[in-house]
């Protein structure tokens, strides 16, 4: 699989644009892009499949192990003659406290990915050459192969860069100067979410594959793409993860604008589990899909759709309906949030005891935690590590029996709600990590 890793010295370098605008770019030449994004980022991958008419996938070696990166790769990879993989972050930040765990350059060295380096050139001179030779000397495990000039001001400071780059023998791959209407709005998390900026999305992704067709050499990059050896790991396979139950009970997962923050590899592990998994759109579906055993409320923006949601009365019923009669319902951060009695005010589901709230501050980090009681998904005593990533709270933060319990920087934590069959919590989990929990839910589903 001829791949490469779009990375960069910092966040806010242009990873996305470049990475975004050479999916789509290569896919306009007739080449089929599968593409990645390293990390638990739910927004970025949104962009790659509107670039690219492929799931954006994530490669997180803390929510699923590193021993799944590659197989997890190499099935988002079927199919495809090029792999782009985005990275996170700058390329050696990874969890905090470790060295390097779930960074770019982990994910890089595993994949034995070369590495196009984004550095944002503003205020730079000569002084490039230092940066560059530090990145590339840092862990000789990652094989730094180029670099894309961004934010380059004028020809002379072209001239600058590219000199500073042949002292340090590295490749100029491309140079975007300056642009405008490049940028897609943002919000209190990051990007507006691809589905909810419709047609403004999609003509994002065309500016972002124009600035890139411009000023990148796409056979270039083909070339270095072509250069990473092959991968000799079996593709991973659900179903050799998940044993099928009897009866293929339906589940329904929420989708829609509201609620996009769900990994690919969930709805296959579903399937691969015996389950027929139908889509429901909170904002317009009135009612449960026919014959619906299961819930899945992934995360999302329910804060910013509170309205429309909170509208939708009949849905909102049904779900409160289903889950209070003991149905299996997992559900997570956005998808928590639907099911407390309100969201800033506004009635939700009511299927748990609790409110939701916006606040000023942000809750980010990965968690390492064990599940006290037995649920729809987990056994007493399994552990997983997810991650926090929200700007709202729930009050209380958990029921006299919490979905998980983990370590803080304050001490022991209590969060979530375990009631009858469902399963709510703040912490996003990548299905891949933990498919026993899948099976476990599909099993509850057909009793």
């Amino acid at each position: 699989m001829n791949r490469l890793v779009v990375a960069a010295p910092a966040s806010g370098s242009g990873k996305t644009t470049v990475a975004t605008g050479l999916m789509r770019a290569l896919r306009r030449r007739g080449t089929a892009v599968a593409p990645f994004k390293v990390g638990p980022d739910y927004i970025d991958p949104g962009y790659h499949c509107l670039a690219t008419g492929k799931p954006g996938r994530n490669l997180d070696p803390v929510l699923v192990g590193a021993e799944r990166i590659v197989p997890l790769f190499a099935h988002g990879a079927l199919g495809a003659d090029l792999a782009v993989v985005e990275g996170v972050m700058g390329l050696f930040d990874g969890r905090l406290g470790t060295d390097g765990e779930g960074s770019t350059a982990q994910v890089a060295a595993q994949l034995g990915a070369p590495v196009l380096l984004v550095v944002d050139a503003r205020g730079q001179g000569r002084s490039l050459a230092a940066l560059l030779h530090g990145f590339r000397s840092y862990d000789p495990a990652v094989r730094l192969a180029g670099v894309v000039l961004n934010q380059v001001g004028s020809p002379r400071h072209e001239e600058v860069l590219r000199a500073a780059c042949d002292e340090v023998g590295l490749e100029v791959f491309g140079v975007l100067h300056r642009e405008t209407g490049l940028a897609v709005p943002s919000r209190h998390l990051g990007l507006v979410t691809a589905a909810e900026h419709g047609a403004e999305a999609e003509a994002a992704v065309g500016q972002m594959a124009e600035a890139v067709a411009r000023g990148v050499d796409l056979d270039a990059v083909l070339r270095l793409a072509a250069s990473a050896p092959p991968i000799a790991v079996p593709p991973w396979d659900p179903a050799e993860e998940v044993a099928p139950v009897a009866g293929e009970p339906v589940v329904a997962v929420a989708g829609g604008s509201a609620f996009t923050f769900g990994y690919a590899e969930h709805a296959e592990l579903l399937t691969a589990a015996g389950a027929r998994v139908v889509v429901v759109d909170p904002l317009r579906d009135e009612e449960l899909p026919t014959g619906t055993r299961g819930l899945v409320l992934p995360g999302g923006f329910p804060e910013q759709h509170a309205e429309q949601l909170s509208a939708n009365a009949g849905l909102r019923k049904a779900v409160g309906e289903f889950a209070r009669a003991g149905r299996p319902v997992h559900a997570e951060c956005g998808g928590l949030l639907y099911l407390v009695e309100e969201l800033d005010g506004l009635p939700m589901c009511g299927a748990l005891p609790a409110t939701g709230s916006m606040t000023g501050r942000l809750t980010l980090g990965y968690r390492d935690a064990l599940a006290p009681v037995e649920s729809s998904l987990y056994l007493i005593g399994d552990r997983v590590t997810g991650h926090e990533f929200h700007r709202t709270v729930v009050t209380p933060a958990h029921s006299a029996d919490p979905a998980w319990r983990w370590r803080g920087t304050d001490g022991a934590v209590a969060e979530g709600f375990v009631i009858g069959g469902v399963h709510a919590s703040y912490l996003h989990t990548h299905p891949a990590g933990s498919p026993a929990a899948v099976r476990r839910f599909v099993e509850r589903c057909g009793t």
